[in-house]
């Protein structure tokens, strides 16, 4: 075989070889890189099926500790829902400060906009939460 040959041979590989790399990382771009049009929190009701199911296998809790856990649970998200509750009166004043505040600082025209702007943003999030229960 001549030296040209040899060389026209070398060059071949190597662009063959260049094509599998550029091929696998593509693959691996494109099998790692994918988009789930889930929303990437779980719902409260999924969070506490994994946290009890993850207690459960690495504890090797049985049925009545499970039932235990699960009332546990039920309690303590009462305990939750009451503070919050309790708290929500200052949480509410503090939102309608700021909101003042930025209500001082605005042009006739943009205080209209603004209290659209709030509107459309109220009924979101109550959209939001009917979509969470």
């Amino acid at each position: 075989m001549t030296r040209s040959s040899i060389s026209v041979a070398l060059y071949v590989a190597l662009v063959f070889a260049s094509g599998v790399t550029v091929g696998g990382f593509g693959h691996w771009l494109y099998a790692s890189r994918s988009v789930s049009a889930t929303s990437g929190r779980p719902s409260p009701e999924q969070y506490r099926r994994q946290y009890v199911s993850e207690l459960q296998s690495r504890l090797k809790l049985n049925d009545e500790q499970v039932g235990q856990l699960q009332s546990i649970l039920d309690q303590t998200g009462i305990l939750y829902k009451q503070v919050h509750e309790k708290h929500r009166p200052e949480y509410k004043a503090i939102h309608e400060a700021q909101t003042n505040q930025i209500r001082t600082l605005l042009t006739p025209w943009q205080l209209a906009e603004y209290e659209q702007y709030r509107i459309e943003r109220e009924e979101r999030m109550k959209a939001r939460a009917k979509r969470a229960f």
